[in-house]
């Protein structure tokens, strides 16, 4: 008979190696993160294009889109989507992305983790995500007030369904299809890579080896921050939503 006390930390938890499928935040957890913030480099002045703040004003998605409503609210739930979403918008300024393909990796960033089953290794709910994406996609691109095209909606759900494949993973099927949304994909994976600081295991943080962006070292500062002041928030009683626009809006992403 297990002797964990269902009040348990996530940080105790991983310890024990005793997480459940449905991972929340808690204090204690967001108590560890603030006291492991690693030595970091200052976040270069960033600035966003109108567009892209517009689209993350947008980022308060609902509930039904998400496979389990019980994920809404955890680990990978709207919180997730809508830090990685801004941090795709950052990457994609860094990359030199035009509107089309900044757009377009926003989007997929949003929706990117909306058809897991759980907050555990998930094997193929990228697959997933891209299929729920493409069947959904004129609402998806309307509550974001714009129009899909058959491109953009190939491009975005490759993204998706490429982002929980690691690279030395690819197929040669993979391959072919990354290399039609290339950019995209990229700063995708990145993105969410970025946002692992809110995982209550140090070697589970952000490692540059798993992706291929040149400006990942210089925005784990920023992500870092955008995880504990929206957690923070989050659990000071504000929504998932109102969480993550008061982080963004603290660092001029909004």
């Amino acid at each position: 008979m297990s002797t964990t006390p269902l009040t348990a930390s996530l940080i105790d938890l991983a310890a024990r190696g005793q997480l459940p499928l449905h991972q929340h935040m808690d204090h204690a957890t967001i108590a560890w993160i603030s006291n492991n913030r690693p030595d970091l480099p200052p976040t270069p002045a960033l600035a966003l294009r109108a567009q892209s703040k517009d689209l993350l004003a947008h980022g308060g998605l609902p509930t039904r889109w998400w496979a389990d409503p019980r994920l809404y609210t955890s680990l990978h739930g709207v919180r997730h989507a809508m830090r990685t979403a801004a941090l795709t918008a950052v990457l994609a300024e860094a990359n030199g992305l035009d509107d089309g393909d900044a757009t377009t990796a926003i989007l997929a960033a949003a929706v990117h983790d909306c058809q897991r089953r759980h907050d555990q290794d998930d094997r193929g709910h990228g697959a997933r995500a891209a299929i729920w994406l493409a069947a959904n996609a004129d609402t998806v691109w309307g509550h974001f007030g714009l129009t899909a095209s058959p491109r953009r909606i190939v491009q975005a759900a490759t993204a998706v369904r490429l982002h929980d494949v690691p690279y030395e993973a690819f197929t040669t099927d993979d391959r072919s299809d990354h290399a039609r949304a290339e950019r995209i994909t990229d700063v995708i994976k990145a993105a969410d890579a970025l946002d692992r600081y809110r995982l209550p295991k140090l070697k589970w943080w952000p490692d540059a080896r798993y992706v291929r962006e040149p400006a990942f070292d210089r925005l784990r500062a920023l992500a870092f921050d955008l995880v504990l002041v929206s957690e923070q928030a989050y659990l000071a009683g504000a929504s998932g939503t109102a969480a993550v626009r008061y982080a963004l809006a603290e660092k001029g992403l909004l």
